[in-house]
């Protein structure tokens, strides 16, 4: 079954830097978006970053443009969010999502890491 896998979640403190990856079990996400969705307590799910299938193109929130950089491997199907200048406000459960490239919904969803961001 195709799945996705976040790690790399954790807590630090505001300013630092953490490093999520999300590892697509299967070759078919070759051809997928992934993105890097957050939901923080109370708040509707938001989407982070996103790169595209080839990618050529990225997008970001612009509440993280300039702190986040997304990549992706094509080799080894591992989609990487780095965060840096972290702030409290970056606190939420980060899910990785694959959408098919040309489609409209993020059809497939990791189970989600935790991020906390505190002095």
């Amino acid at each position: 079954q195709a799945q996705l896998v976040e790690s790399g979640g954790g807590s630090v403190q505001p300013g630092g830097s953490l490093r999520l990856s999300c590892a697509a079990s299967d070759p078919k996400f070759r051809n997928y978006n992934l993105g890097w969705f957050r939901q923080a307590p109370g708040k509707e799910r938001e989407l982070v970053a996103a790169i595209w299938w080839s990618s050529t193109s990225t997008y970001y929130a612009d509440d993280v443009k300039a702190r986040f950089t997304i990549s992706r491997d094509s080799r080894t199907n591992i989609a990487n969010l780095q965060m840096n200048s972290l702030k409290p406000e970056d606190t939420a459960v980060y899910y990785c999502a694959a959408k098919v490239r040309g489609g409209s919904s993020w059809d497939y969803w990791g189970q989600g890491t935790q991020v906390t961001v505190s002095s």
